[in-house]
């Protein structure tokens, strides 16, 4: 664990602080690194059960970081190579998030622009502060943000996407909570203490349970509605066999509180 991203577990909830605020948390290739090798390492973890990224100073995420970006142009092929590497390792990234078996929750406070959106939209669930901006607008210096474009476009209506994708213009909280784009816009002041709620709220349920159904949410949504019936079907007669979802059912019927062994 390096000083650019910082690590808290408590109550099964990993609590990862991207800690690079003078340059509002910008997805550098330090932080790329950082964040994917503890995704990774969370993802064996069986103590945790859920995930929050936020950013530390005024900012969740600004995104790629441009002198670094700038800098790759000096080299002989004009930074082709570096930058197909950049976007490809983003990638690798955001779609990590998705398929760890534990679900990943965005704090999300100041602003969340091109990638830094793209990692909002990119987590399972988020909770934003009032005031919080929201953005994909590398096209205001002619960067259209297209690998950003993919996880927007699974979270909200495509002509919203696309209108943000080419004006470059901002939402606020409000609107990206009405759009899908977070699930809850609380206060500033309580915007620690609503994320860590949810995310224990999550890390109380049965993990296997949680495991197996974020994966088959996933897979069944890119799925033909036959498809997606047959695969959901096999995957609730799997969960079915689980010993600690029989002794869930006697609990509810025997209106006591289950006892997870998993």
């Amino acid at each position: 664990m390096s000083d650019i991203l910082l690590r808290q577990d408590k109550n099964a909830v990993a609590s990862l602080t991207m800690n690079a605020p003078n340059k509002l948390n910008a997805l550098s290739e330090e932080m790329l690194a950082a964040l994917q090798g503890e995704l990774e390492a969370i993802a064996g973890d069986d103590s945790i059960r859920a995930v929050i990224i936020k950013g530390a100073g005024k900012a969740f995420c600004a995104g790629h970081d441009l002198k670094q970006m700038t800098a790759a142009r000096q080299a002989e092929d004009g930074g082709k190579a570096y930058f197909n590497e950049l976007f490809a390792t983003c990638g690798r990234l955001m779609t990590t998030i998705t398929r760890i078996p534990k679900p990943v929750i965005a704090q999300v406070h100041g602003i969340a622009t091109a990638a830094g959106c793209q990692m909002v939209a990119s987590c399972d669930m988020a909770v934003a502060a009032e005031g919080t901006r929201f953005g994909v607008n590398g096209v205001n210096i002619g960067l259209f943000c297209s690998t950003p474009m993919v996880a927007l476009t699974r979270n909200i209506p495509r002509k919203q996407a696309f209108e943000m994708l080419t004006t470059g213009e901002f939402i606020m909280a409000d609107r990206a909570r009405d759009l899908g784009l977070v699930n809850r816009v609380v206060p500033h002041d309580d915007l620690e203490d609503e994320t860590a709620a949810l995310a224990e709220k999550v890390a109380a349920q049965l993990g296997v349970a949680v495991k197996i159904g974020k994966e088959a949410f996933y897979k069944q949504a890119e799925m033909t509605l036959d498809e997606a019936y047959a695969y959901t079907g096999a995957v609730m007669a799997e969960n079915m066999l689980f010993r600690d979802t029989e002794q869930g059912i006697a609990a509810f019927l025997d209106k006591r509180k289950p006892e997870w062994e998993q």
